[in-house]
């Protein structure tokens, strides 16, 4: 399988000819989600869910589907009738040939006072991948490639790593990064590769990794 990371909290997989897209959010470039297959949403925030993108995707191939919560696809499905598919925890399909396993049910909590909306995480091939949105869902089954949401308004850098220690991953890359400044990151990579307890890496928009 082929991981490309996109900016944020984008990710594109590639295996057999076909092309799953994983949170094209506005964060992200505007063709993130072009030339896919299937698309999966973990949540409504405009980072991860983008509805321009989305319908482009769609537009430009008409056998593409959308997989998602009810709050994502509440706001699009209209307007692509049995394209968009409604998940939630415990549910798996096949997405564009890729297993799906959906783990999770609400983001992190960002501050008390802020309503924390639904979140989804997606294992992918039995755990060859796992992206888990904005939340540290744990998963029960073991991950090779887990995803890892380094800086967010909702995290810190003990959490990430602690994270990192109860997935146990065979590695890491990072993912949710838009936010993390190009002066800090030797210091995330420093601190969670040192404590993590798994193989961390990093890669640049546009680069590539066979999982």
């Amino acid at each position: 399988m082929k991981l490309t990371k996109k900016s944020h909290a984008c990710v594109r997989l590639e295996k057999d000819g076909r092309t799953l897209v994983i949170d094209p959010g506005g964060f992200s470039e505007q063709d993130a989600a072009a030339g896919a297959d299937a698309i999966l949403v973990t949540h409504e925030h405009p980072d991860h869910f983008d509805e321009g993108r989305l319908r482009a995707a769609l537009e430009a191939n008409p056998a593409a589907g959308i997989w998602t919560l009810k709050a994502v696809a509440e706001q699009i499905a209209a307007a692509f009738p049995g394209r968009v598919h409604t998940v939630g925890h415990g549910d798996t399909f096949t997405a564009a040939g890729f297993e799906v396993q959906v783990h999770g049910e609400l983001h992190a909590v960002i501050h008390p006072d802020i309503p924390r909306v639904t979140n989804v995480g997606y294992l992918i091939d039995g755990g060859r991948v796992f992206h888990p949105g904005d939340a540290l869902t744990v998963p029960d089954l073991p991950v090779e490639t887990l995803m890892l949401p380094v800086m967010a308004p909702w995290n810190k850098i003990a959490e990430v790593i602690d994270y990192v220690r109860e997935v146990r991953p065979q590695r890491a890359y990072d993912v949710h990064d838009a936010l993390l400044t190009d002066l800090a990151r030797p210091i995330y990579d420093r601190q969670i590769g040192a404590l993590g307890g798994t193989d961390h890496q990093r890669l640049v928009p546009g680069a590539s990794a066979q999982v």
